[in-house]
């Protein structure tokens, strides 16, 4: 089978196993993405970093000392997303032109786990400027766009990493998530998009623990051996959680029994539902009775005008240590003409934050998160649309208008039920389950408890078997 046919039919999983049997060179399929990415990408803007001779010279010394590379994805090329991902060396732009020169000063934790799960780095992906919106359009590196429609976005802000995949570049790629950048893009694009727990793959403190690192992939089963991959512990860590007895891949070949489902379309008073959304959840209910488990429409109790403010201050603070002087990128610090107009205003929020502020933030935080798992006391999952609306039009959110608080009301469509799992550090994921008359992906929200992100693709791996997505491609 051509390489061409064979990126088309097969997740990341299958195609290694086809490079451990000697039936497809890591090298002929390098090259094959490759010629993918140049082809593909003019259109859509989702990859700002590329990588080839090193991935080629990696691939090459690893073929020649050992025959195959090692690891469950065996020689398979990967992108990163290009926000606080460290690669000695390499870029780390952040989607900001202020650190269009930026080179890493070394290697982070996550980086040695996705080589030693035998992933190739091929690039990086475009991202929204600091990860702080829900599309992925910046001054520096342009708009990227959504390979299903190109008037609309891939999503935020991992929206390089949702096209990249969409668009068959590469099966998965990595992508982070503080307030729904996995699960966003990857609704937006019609792919599957796990946010695991707070602790389950490392991370850093920032944003007070709201973002975690994983991916954005074709299939369920990449997303689980991904996970098992990299999750658990650096030696002494305080942080993390531990890996699970059980592998995540194996969780999918098992029955999850009986599930307690609360099902919910309920937003903010503020954000409308739109119907296509609304049908997407009403279908996977009913699927999800029909797989014998028990559902029941119920809500958590959700301050969110509560969760906004904790969310603004918590963030505009990072913002205002970012640009600052003295910060490890640029310790000049950055001007206001060196970043786009919205980055900026969180800073200057940020600048006005006391302490006492910010830990009323935090404190908000583990409310939000204290309420959900009362919640999930009485239930195994709550499934919601993972966005109130379908994906936006390009420009719909100009991170260049001066005005925070309407920028703030055009995104909270987009986020209105993702952000709360990040602040309770809840497993959750986006599931393509439906799509627009006009052919655009819907996503459908899964969410467990903290650690149970078996439950989950267990879950998904249902709904994925009873409703298959992987051969629904975009009109590229």
């Amino acid at each position: 089978m051509p390489l061409d046919a064979l990126l088309d039919d097969h997740d990341g999983l299958a195609l290694a196993e086809l490079i451990r049997r000697g039936e497809v060179s890591p090298l002929e399929l390098l090259e094959a993405v490759i010629a993918r990415i140049e082809a593909r990408d003019p259109a859509l803007g989702a990859v700002v970093h590329r990588f080839y001779d090193d991935a080629r010279a990696e691939l090459a010394a690893q073929v020649q000392e050992g025959g195959t590379p090692e690891g469950p994805f065996a020689g398979l090329p990967f992108l990163l997303k290009d926000l606080y991902s460290f690669q000695k060396g390499r870029p780390c732009g952040n989607g900001s032109r202020w650190l269009k020169d930026y080179r890493a000063p070394f290697d982070d934790p996550m980086a040695a786990r996705w080589r030693a799960a035998g992933l190739t780095v091929v690039g990086k992906t475009a991202t929204a400027e600091f990860g702080l919106n829900v599309t992925t359009e910046t001054r520096q590196h342009g708009a990227t766009r959504n390979p299903w429609n190109p008037d609309y976005s891939s999503g935020g802000s991992s929206g390089g990493a949702g096209a990249a995949v969409a668009a068959g570049m590469v099966p998965l790629a990595h992508a982070s998530d503080g307030g729904g950048s996995i699960r966003i893009p990857a609704s937006c694009c019609g792919l599957f998009g796990l946010k695991p727990s707070r602790g389950r793959n490392f991370t850093s403190d920032a944003w007070a623990g709201l973002g975690v690192f994983h991916a954005i992939t074709r299939s369920v089963r990449d997303s689980a051996a991904l996970l098992d991959a990299t999750c658990g512990p650096p030696r002494h860590h305080p942080y993390c959680l531990p890996k699970p007895e059980t592998p995540f891949l194996a969780s999918l070949k098992g029955d999850p029994g009986r599930l307690r489902i609360a099902w919910s379309a309920r937003t903010p008073a503020d954000v409308d539902l739109h119907p296509q959304c609304r049908a997407a959840v009403d279908a996977a209910a009913a699927l999800a009775a029909d797989f014998g488990h028990a559902v029941e429409e119920a809500a958590p109790e959700v301050d969110h005008a509560k969760l906004r403010e904790a969310m603004v201050t918590i963030v505009a603070a990072n913002m205002a240590d970012t640009l600052s002087p003295g910060n490890p990128w640029r310790p000049e610090g950055a001007r206001r003409e060196d970043v786009e107009t919205q980055t900026w205003i969180f800073a200057e929020r940020g600048r006005q934050v006391s302490s006492a502020q910010y830990l009323r933030a935090v404190t908000a935080v583990r409310e939000i998160g204290f309420g959900l798992a009362r919640f999930f006391q009485r239930f195994d999952v709550l499934l919601t649309p993972t966005m109130a609306a379908p994906p936006p039009r390009i420009g719909l959110l100009d991170t260049m208008v001066d005005d925070f608080d309407a920028f703030g009301r055009k995104v909270q469509p987009y986020v209105a039920f993702t952000q709360m799992f990040n602040m309770s550090g809840q497993p959750a994921a986006s599931l393509p389950l439906h799509w627009t008359p006009e052919g655009l992906p819907v996503g459908v929200q899964i969410a467990g408890r903290v650690g149970e992100e078996a439950t989950l693709l267990a879950l998904a791996a249902q709904f994925e078997q009873a409703r298959p997505w992987f051969d629904r491609r975009p009109p590229l």
